[in-house]
């Protein structure tokens, strides 16, 4: 585990390096971003890098504390768990406040990783303040989090907070071509369903479920036009059935129309995601006004704030199957 094997984030991987190669490393950081995106392969690459014996900006991979850091089995890097649905103020003070005043085992700097920090309520966070504010020489804290706003101001003003931004999408589609064997076609497709998120994208490419979930998608979205109600309601009752994955659902649907549209405009087969489905793209694209693709994306941009303001699933399903069809028909 070292900084190469991270896919994009390069300016955080420049800041780290930077603070070892002028040894200002922080006491505290706060790893910011979505869950899949990387926090945890910085922050075990940022550890093994600190505690190598050959110091450098990135771990050599072989020494005694970068073999021991692999194996998950380091002294001196240590991971906060909780087994509750919150970080509590005894698995605060237990394993990180008490630990934390005991020195290094073997290496120059003893680490501490929170992961899901922000499960940590009020009172494990006035806890951890306590250490923040007068933190061991010897020690660094790493508080990963998909939410650093759920933080103290107080906390946050003693960290430094690193934002992981998304990755660019052709990094993500070349790396699971790469690492994972996965073919172009689906390697960009799971790229720019991902959004940016690495962790995503090697889920959705590498996924029984989500892969039968698209091909049930698209199977829908390609024969929506010609079905009958009975046929409708068949794919309703699929929808209800897989109503945990609607949002994947919707966003398979907002890439087949986004498909659509880029054909509509341009002509440009290149730029379709679902390129083993080209023929019926090209076909909705002739059939599809652009006032009509937009009035489809926003039926499907309804159901989902529906969806979240709990109204009747099916009734608000059918209606936006009913929309997509009225267009597919003109």
């Amino acid at each position: 585990m070292d900084f190469k094997q991270i896919v994009g984030h390069e300016k955080l991987i420049e800041h780290l390096q930077n603070a070892i190669r002028m040894d200002k490393v922080s006491h505290a950081y706060i790893f910011n971003g979505e869950d899949g995106v990387g926090k945890n392969l910085m922050a075990n690459c940022f550890s093994m890098a600190l505690e190598c014996e050959e110091g450098g900006v990135c771990a050599c991979g072989h020494c005694k504390s970068c073999l021991q850091a692999i194996s998950g089995n380091h002294p001196d890097i240590i991971r906060v768990n909780h087994e509750k649905s919150v970080i509590s103020v005894d698995d605060i003070r237990l394993q990180l406040n008490s630990d934390i005043l005991i020195k290094p085992y073997s290496s120059r700097k003893k680490i501490y990783i929170v992961d899901e920090a922000e499960k940590m309520n009020e009172q494990a966070q006035n806890a951890l303040l306590k250490t923040l504010e007068e933190p061991p020489e010897y020690a660094v804290i790493l508080l990963l989090t998909n939410n650093s706003s759920r933080f103290l101001p107080t906390i946050l003003s003693r960290c430094i907070t690193l934002n992981f931004k998304p990755v660019a999408k052709e990094k993500i589609k070349t790396y699971l071509m790469e690492q994972y064997q996965i073919p172009d076609y689906q390697a960009e497709l799971s790229a720019e369903f991902s959004a940016g998120n690495l962790g995503k994208a090697i889920l959705y490419s590498s996924s029984e479920e989500f892969g039968e979930i698209k091909d049930e998608v698209v199977h829908i979205l390609k024969y929506l036009r010609e079905m009958e109600y009975q046929e409708l309601l068949e794919a309703l009752k699929y929808f209800s059935e897989k109503k945990q994955a609607m949002d994947e659902c919707l966003d398979l649907m907002v890439l087949w129309f986004r498909d659509v549209l880029i054909f509509k405009a341009t002509r440009d087969a290149n730029r379709v995601l679902y390129k083993k489905e080209l023929s019926e793209i090209r076909s909705q694209a002739r059939v599809i006004s652009f006032e009509g693709l937009n009035e489809i994306l926003e039926a499907i941009s309804k159901l989902r704030l529906r969806l979240k303001a709990n109204v009747n699933f099916e009734v608000a399903a059918e209606l936006m199957l009913l929309t997509i069809q009225d267009y597919l028909k003109n």
